[in-house]
């Protein structure tokens, strides 16, 4: 049996872009990506805190040290600049790989730098 669970969390990242006519999904600071081990072409799931919206695309690798999240094409249309999203990537595991697995979660600042980086999902309140 296989279950799914969190791999990386990019919390509480500020949306620096709306891109209606480009091609691709989500474009995200290569910087980040590599911190919390996502990779371009990647599935993960965007929870819009603004707007309650949750959705699925894909990742496009983004300028490094540029800091940005911009969604594209389609998926554009579910956000404006200056909203705060939270981007989320799963993995298929064992349960007995499930057990010891760590994920990378990331809190962000309001500037998309990366405040603090966990290693298991604590329950506290961002403010």
């Amino acid at each position: 049996m296989m279950i799914t669970m969190m791999k990386s969390k990019i919390h509480r990242a500020v949306v620096t872009e709306s891109n209606l006519n480009y091609v691709g999904s989500i474009t995200i600071d290569q910087d980040i990506l590599d911190t919390v081990g996502l990779i371009a072409n990647e599935k993960v799931q965007i929870v819009n805190n603004n707007n309650g919206v949750r959705f699925e695309t894909y990742i496009i690798s983004g300028e490094r040290g540029s800091k940005s999240i911009c969604l594209n094409g389609a998926a554009s249309r579910l956000v404006q600049p200056g909203d705060v999203v939270i981007i989320i990537g799963y993995a298929e595991m064992t349960p007995e790989e499930a057990q010891t697995h760590k994920p990378k979660v990331a809190i962000m600042n309001d500037d998309n730098s990366i405040a603090q980086l966990l290693h298991k999902e604590e329950a506290f309140t961002i403010v």
